[in-house]
């Protein structure tokens, strides 16, 4: 009862200003949503936007528009000349594709064609498309050559009898061409094991998981706060002339510390799973298990740190500061693989690292209990030496 009263006392201090919701529940919401990019609007599954004007108006330029329409990395946008102008100085698009006039008749006469193609700067996703209309014009000409060659071929055989019938067999063998480069079957299949992609990444999990651990590990952090507060007002010796034992003192303000980390990783789990379908259910007890090692992994640090400060503004900085820098190095705000080797081998030093570990196994990997228990064993691990650091070190004074 001693150790639930002084956790109890300890949980009315921390909530009895109002601005402690701020780092317990309303940051870590607004961070989620942000890193997730839950705000974000336009549509995943759609292509990269193009802009096409086509001034032509002719058999194939539309042939070559229906040609991108169908490429399922491009989302074409036929537009006039201005629009087209207005969106890509917008930004709107990265791409903008305008088909001169007389585009047909100088394809059909054999003289050169230039399409004006315009892209944004150092994009990536320009590029991609710049390659794509490439590929598209390739197949136009190709179609045109092999209608040339098919005409003259005929002539071989039996000159034709007007200009007209000449032309006549050069659309008719245009069209077959086309026809026939449309129905190519796919000469080379690409299949997969189906196994779990081990590179697979969401950046929804990520975003849920990174901001958990972050927003849970700076408050039990300041757990240190809790034991500068206790001696900076004097009430910590005057605590221990009554009959409670050190060892419960430490006890209450460590399951105090505890419970309300359980509690609010709960509550982020719970919007996780609900509003941003992270996928927390498939082990329950993995989850459990490792929710409550990195617990104590923290509150063990935050006793640790607690031996160290001496006033609870102190605390309170030094907890927010290396937090967030722990949290960013263990991978819990940018994916690891982001940072150089010689930082990915370091940061193993720290409990976020494992732990963002521990939560991509089970929302992104689709491991289990038996997955993370390495994990957990590591965290507890983390917590012991801590926690015997902390008490070793503690000043009632």
């Amino acid at each position: 009862m001693k150790i639930l009263v002084i956790a109890w006392k300890d949980t009315l201090v921390r909530f009895s200003d109002r601005t402690e919701l701020l780092f317990f529940l309303i940051l870590p919401l607004i961070f989620t949503v942000l890193l997730s990019g839950m705000g974000a609007g336009g549509n995943d599954d759609a292509g990269t936007p193009l802009l096409v004007v086509d001034q032509d108006q002719s058999t194939l330029s539309a042939k070559l528009v229906a040609g991108l329409q169908e490429i399922d990395a491009v989302e074409v946008y036929p537009l006039t000349g201005e629009q087209a102008e207005n969106e890509f100085a917008d930004q709107d698009a990265p791409a903008w594709l305008t088909i001169p006039d007389g585009f047909e008749a100088d394809l059909l006469a054999g003289e050169p064609v230039v399409l004006d193609f315009r892209k944004l700067p150092n994009n990536a996703s320009a590029d991609a498309v710049q390659r794509v209309v490439s590929a598209e014009i390739g197949k136009v000409t190709q179609a045109i050559d092999a209608a040339r060659v098919s005409v003259l071929e005929a002539e071989r055989s039996q000159p034709f009898a007007s200009d007209a019938e000449r032309q006549a067999y050069f659309e008719a063998s245009l069209d077959a061409v086309q026809e026939i480069l449309a129905s190519v079957p796919q000469r080379v299949e690409i299949k997969y094991p189906e196994v779990v992609d081990e590179n697979l990444y969401d950046s929804k999990a990520q975003a849920s998981s990174g901001q958990l651990i972050t927003w849970v590990f700076i408050p039990l952090l300041g757990a240190s706060g809790v034991f500068a507060f206790e001696r900076q007002q004097k009430t910590l010796p005057r605590l221990m002339t009554t009959p409670v034992a050190k060892s419960t003192y430490l006890l209450g303000v460590i399951t105090g510390q505890l419970g309300a980390g359980i509690v609010q990783m709960i509550l982020l789990i719970g919007f996780g799973a609900l509003v941003m379908g992270v996928n927390y259910g498939q082990s329950p007890a993995g989850l459990a298990v490792l929710m409550l090692a990195f617990g104590l992994a923290s509150v063990a640090f935050g006793t640790m740190l607690g031996t160290f400060v001496k006033t609870e503004k102190q605390a309170g900085n030094i907890s927010i500061m290396m937090g967030m820098v722990m949290s960013l190095l263990g991978g819990c705000w940018w994916p690891l693989e982001l940072f150089p080797g010689a930082v990915r081998t370091a940061v193993m030093a720290l409990p976020t690292t494992w732990a963002m570990q521990g939560f991509t196994i089970l929302t992104m990997r689709g491991g289990g209990f038996i997955d993370v228990l390495p994990i957990a064993g590591v965290l507890v691990g983390f917590a012991c030496l801590l926690f015997v650091i902390g008490i070793w070190r503690f000043r009632y004074e």
